[in-house]
């Protein structure tokens, strides 16, 4: 039986994952801060918590990130840990990106000293790009605009330098926006569905939003976990944009979630100007045909699947909940 150690598995994709590896047959390990007071309400969600071995470990403290990698000896290692949020990397740029590089420096280091032969997934971004009126592809220079991305920018190239100066089995996902029920509140398109569903029923009266015309690559979540795990049983390893290849407007996103529910959104929009940040990426455009190519990987979920599905559990979830009372 393989084992799989993920880092950051209380995350969206980190419980994904973990749920996709466990039908695969994988043995579990996960890190937390804090096991104590982590509810991992996604693990418990999908009802697989009790399957995972649970390990307290801070990522930024490498004699821990040793020991644990040393103990659990696993076959493959998921990094997803660190910060996620662009709006929280301005806000706190330094613990963004402690986060995200020394983390990742952490876990390639240990991988160099113990050299026991395994095989490191780290997730990178497309943020990484910035600006994209043309379909980025791997090859395409990176230039971040935010903490977040360059951040996410030093840990991709720390990996590749891993991979050509030690011969380590290390690579990147290239990650584009990409969403699940497990989603953060705070993600704009967790914020999307739940105040259209909210108006719908007379909960809320409005919403607010920042600039609606960014352009995105707006992804299904399990998909993309998917992508990591072929990555991780390609012959070589190498880094790979993992996206739908079709982008289009936040505006565009917000007036079909709300078409679900028979809304007009131009009745419910409203604009903050605080929410608007001057380096923000207006669009984001890529090209995923390397993973189509050499892995055999498409996305089955364009946007608007995504969006039906967001919805879709929405209801059911609340339909639940309604008949429990």
């Amino acid at each position: 039986m393989k084992k799989a150690l993920i880092f950051g598995i209380s995350g969206q994709d980190g419980t994904l994952l973990a749920d996709f590896l466990l039908k695969k047959g994988y043995e579990i390990y996960g890190t937390s801060r804090d096991i104590e007071r982590n509810e991992f309400k996604g693990l418990i969600y999908l009802n697989i918590k009790n399957q995972i071995k649970l390990c307290s470990l801070t990522l930024t403290d490498y004699k821990s990130v040793l020991q644990v990698i040393e103990e659990i000896s696993p076959d493959e290692i998921y990094n997803l840990a660190g910060e996620t949020s662009v709006a929280i990397s301005f806000q706190n740029p330094i613990k963004t990106t402690e986060s995200i590089v020394n983390g990742t420096f952490n876990i390639l280091e240990a991988l160099k000293v113990l050299n026991l032969n395994i095989k490191f997934f780290n997730a990178s971004s497309s943020e990484c790009f910035g600006n994209s009126t043309l379909a980025a592809t791997e090859s395409t220079k990176f230039n971040p605009v935010s903490p977040y991305a360059e951040a996410k920018r030093i840990a991709f190239l720390l990996v590749k330098k891993y991979r050509e100066n030690y011969n380590l089995f290390t690579c990147s996902g290239i990650l584009s926006n990409h969403e699940s029920v497990l989603r953060n509140s705070r993600f704009i398109s967790k914020k999307i569905v739940e105040s259209a569903y909210n108006i719908s029923i007379g909960k809320q009266d409005f919403v607010e939003f920042g600039d609606i015309t960014i352009i995105r690559d707006w992804g299904w979540a399990p998909e993309y976990v998917e992508a990591m795990y072929m990555m991780m049983q390609y012959e070589f390893p190498d880094d790979f944009i993992v996206a739908t290849g079709k982008s289009i407007s936040l505006q565009k996103f917000i007036e079909y979630a709300f078409q679900k529910f028979n809304l007009d959104y131009l009745k419910y929009l409203s604009i903050d100007e605080s929410l608007i940040r001057n380096s923000e990426i207006k669009s984001s455009i890529l090209n995923p045909e390397k993973a189509l190519t050499k892995l055999g990987w498409a996305a089955k979920n364009d946007v608007f699947s995504v969006i039906d599905l967001l919805i879709e559990e929405k209801i059911h979830i609340k339909n639940i909940l309604s008949k429990a009372k």
